[in-house]
């Protein structure tokens, strides 16, 4: 039986329809294609309605053969592969993330750690070893400022971008400490914990950003993560690195009111795929805003490469150097009206800052022909990072740095209310340091029973080496003029200093230094295990071998010129644990438990155990060995990632307690008044911590935080600094701290031309006191700083950004020293600035 043809006319219809729609889906080519089978589809048809039936035999049944059970090894070679698909996935994503319909082509020297649309929002931190898990699902409260934050923020130094953070406030050095970088982190410093590139940076310094891609701020005890110290947390500076993604070419120049300019540069070439280079620098010359003579110059450069000859092999290498010099500013003379008791102990905390009692806040209390200061730097960091198999990575970091913080500065203090004088009393400092280091880790990922481990395993080997040095020579060439020590004076007129322009000789450097290094041997274990992205348990231990020594001569009193050392070797266990839960992805819930070690002489610039060192013991000195300070810290907080995932929300409630604290007591070995050092004391912080960092919308940007604290003293030794006014430290706050802070960076985006944004900062009052103790009734104020900017794309090249800092010229003070009638340090005024960017 012949079958009807279909008519001519429906053949071609339907044949049109075909092409039709594969050409909406797929292009003209593949319609064509598409085109030329429906015509032989059809060709087939008509050819098939004039063949013969076929019969068709039933298909036999065959045994099956009996299925194996896949032995252990194809198992775990199965869950292999799917392990490293999985990760390459992730990896991927991570690598490069979609970004939302408005965020543009991705920038090709983007923050690699940080949501691409949204680049306040960091989602990963740098030690993915040690933190395998985002931002979102670690059980800890961590803090990271982008490279894009510090662009709105104009923070060219780590000082200026700590400040603009909640739950960080500023210290000072004096003799017995240095002036630089001195942080408080949840109640106690940090200045020795800071680490660049998960290396500690040893010493004080004065830390530039132009090299920075993002700082992270990992709050609370963590000394299974970073070794000695971290009772408040750590600081983990992020450098850049060379990517071999694309060639890119940027410059920044920025001139502003203080008067000052400003040049950064930063380029990355791609030499082939697998090698890229990339190298920038900085240059700053000028002024500091609202302060008198001061001066604030910088240069430097970094150079970093990246090699993957193969795959599994991946080599980088960067040296960073930075050149930091000017006059120094030591702040301003604080008031206290009296009266005093007989021992000269104040018997009211009345007083504050001279400038808020109508002193010339501009006022410089320094002598611009005799004081200065210099910092520099050299790091020099290869990283290798071997995939032996799809689950095991071998890294090995070796880090080589030196630097150097020298300086002569003059600090205003004792304050004379009848004569309207005080003493200009001189600082100074010599101090190089050396330091070799370095950490092997082995990263192994396995799975058991549904849990995704990430184990890390890894050796850390340090030496740190020290000299510090002071200046002699200090007098002025006019005579009559010196007070209680060489160099100083206790003339100078508090409302309107008169030798600023003091002519002096040439110092130079005493010949007593102090010698001190510091061996520590570590080995740590690590895990992180994933259950199908519902529970995550977390957990390490540490065990830290340190050893310090120090060697050097007396330089005052009885005890001048006389050679003395003293030595202390601890070993030091801690660990770590937290649980998270995640009850829906965008979520997390946790719990989270850590403990650390500040043994003596932790801190490397100090010249005595009053001040976190350890000095050497000369004939009569006293022993300052103490076993270490112990800290632990408990954490429940709760993370969201909201709108698209592109905004970050975090909160946790913390508590802090510390055991075997260091305190001091003066007293007096031949002729000498020194401070002698018990331990025993206990501290207790509780606190709540907000964060939030993204977008709230494609064009609305937000970076900030609340942090809330209570602090007291929960045991002490010895007596307080002041009795009259505090028969005891017990129940006293800690000194040095904001107990609330907020900050908080918002940025709007009008058009594609066109972005405005603003910060606001507030520092609760912080009270002065001996060690951490609030006990010498001083305090600097509250405030509230504004800042705004206003960003212009002139075309797709270049840019135009205005910011004013300090919009309404906020007099408000940053630190303070912790005697009786301290000198202060007073914060920038207005500053207005222009920068010109170009981006190739």
């Amino acid at each position: 039986m012949n079958r009807a043809k279909a008519p001519r006319s429906l053949r071609a219809n339907t044949l049109n329809s075909v092409i039709e729609k594969s050409d909406s889906y797929c292009g003209r080519t593949v319609s064509a294609v598409a085109g030329l089978m429906a015509v032989a589809s059809f060709s087939g048809a008509e050819a098939q309605s004039n063949l013969p039936p076929v019969t068709v035999d039933a298909p036999v049944a065959r045994p099956r053969p009996a299925v194996s059970k896949p032995t252990a090894d194809q198992t775990r070679a199965r869950n292999a592969l799917r392990r490293a698909a999985r990760r390459s996935q992730q990896q991927a994503a991570a690598a490069s993330p979609l970004p939302s319909p408005n965020a543009g082509a991705l920038s090709p020297d983007r923050n690699p750690y940080a949501d691409a649309a949204a680049p306040y929002k960091v989602d990963h931190l740098q030690a993915s070893g040690k933190f395998p898990e985002p931002l979102l699902n670690t059980p800890k409260t961590v803090t990271v400022i982008s490279k894009d934050v510090l662009a709105d923020q104009n923070a060219t130094t780590l000082k200026q971008a700590l400040l603009n953070t909640a739950g960080v406030t500023l210290g000072t050095g004096e003799g017995g400490n240095a002036f630089g970088d001195r942080f408080f982190i949840r109640g106690f410093d940090t200045r020795n914990d800071i680490f660049i590139d998960g290396v500690r940076d040893s010493g004080v310094s004065v830390r530039e950003n132009f090299f920075t891609e993002q700082v992270e701020i990992l709050r609370g005890p963590g000394s299974s993560f970073a070794g000695r110290g971290t009772t408040g947390g750590a600081i983990n500076i992020v450098t850049k690195k060379a990517t071999t993604e694309k060639s890119f070419y940027n410059m920044d120049q920025t001139v502003s009111t203080d008067p000052s300019g400003r040049v950064t540069l930063d380029v990355n070439q791609v030499i082939s795929p697998t090698f890229a280079m990339r190298a920038g620098g900085v240059f700053q010359k000028g002024d500091v805003e609202g302060r008198n003579f001061t001066t604030d110059n910088r240069g430097g450069g970094f150079v970093a490469a990246t090699w993957n000859p193969v795959d599994a092999v991946k080599v980088t290498a960067d040296y960073v150097h930075t050149d930091i010099h000017g006059l120094p500013d030591f702040g301003v003379p604080y008031f206290r009206p009296g009266p005093t008791n007989s021992k000269g102990q104040y018997l009211t905390t009345a007083g504050g800052p001279f400038p808020d009692f109508g002193v010339n806040r501009n006022n410089f209390y320094g002598f611009v022909n005799r004081d200065f200061f210099e910092v520099h730097q050299d790091l020099a960091t290869i990283n290798t990072e071997v995939k032996v198999t799809p689950d095991l990575t071998i890294t090995n970091k070796t880090r080589a740095s030196q630097s150097l913080l020298n300086y002569i500065g003059t600090i205003p203090e004792a304050p004379n209310l009848a004569t309207g004088t005080l003493t200009a009393n001189p600082q100074s400092r010599y101090q190089p340091t050396q330091v070799v280091a370095n950490q092997s880790e082995a990263t192994y990922k396995f799975d058991t029973a549904g849990w995704n481990h990430t184990a890390l395993a890894g050796v850390e080997i340090s030496r740190e080496l020290s000299t510090i040095d002071s200046y002699t020579g200090l007098t002025s060439e006019v005579t009559g003029n010196t007070s209680k020590s060489p160099g100083s004076f206790n003339n100078v007129s508090i409302f309107n200093p008169q030798l600023t322009f003091q002519q002096f000789g040439s110092p130079s450097l005493t010949g007593l230094p102090t010698n001190i290094s510091i061996d520590t041997a570590s080995g740590y274990l690590l895990d992180s295990a994933n259950y199908r992205d519902v529970l995550i348990l977390n957990g390490g231990i540490r065990y830290d071998d340190y050893g310090i020594k120090t060697a050097g001569f007396g330089t005052s009193g009885a005890v001048k010129g006389r050679w003395g050392s003293q030595a202390a070797d601890f070993g030091m266990p801690n660990f770590n644990a937290g649980l998270t839960l995640k009850p829906i992805p965008i979520t997390s819930v946790y719990a989270a438990y850590a403990t650390s070690s500040n043994p003596v002489g932790a801190e490397f610039d100090g010249t005595s155990a009053n001040y976190g060192g350890l000095a050497p013991i000369v004939a009569g000195g006293s022993n300052q060995i103490f076993g270490p300070q112990k800290n632990t810290a408990i954490e429940i907080g709760n993370k969201w990632e909201l709108f698209d995932r592109h905004l970050l929300v975090s909160g946790a409630v913390f508590q802090t307690n510390v055991e075997n604290a260091r305190e001091s007591v003066n007293t007096t070995v031949n002729g000498v008044t020194t401070p002698l050092i018990t331990a025993g004391a206990a501290y207790q912080i509780r606190g709540v911590d907000l964060e939030v960092s993204g977008k709230i919308t494609d064009k609305w940007s937000v970076f900030g935080g609340l942090v809330l604290m209570k602090s007291e003293v929960t045991k002490s030794l010895v007596p307080s600094a002041n009795p009259a006014l505090f028969p005891t430290n017990v129940g006293l706050p800690l000194a040095n701290i904001a107990h609330q802070s907020f900050s908080l960076l918002s940025k709007y985006q009008i058009d594609d031309t066109w972005e405005v944004g603003g910060q606001a900062v507030y520092r609760s009052k912080m009270y002065g006191g001996t060690l951490l103790a609030a006990n010498q009734g001083t305090s600097l104020p509250s405030f509230w700083r504004f800042d705004a900017f206003a960003e212009a794309k002139i075309d797709k090249n270049w840019t135009a950004k205005v910011f004013v800092n300090n919009i309404f010229n906020k007099l408000y003070y940053t630190a303070f020293y912790i005697s009786p009638a301290p000198f202060v340090l007073e914060a920038p005024g207005r500053t207005v600035a222009l920068q010109i960017s170009a981006r190739f």
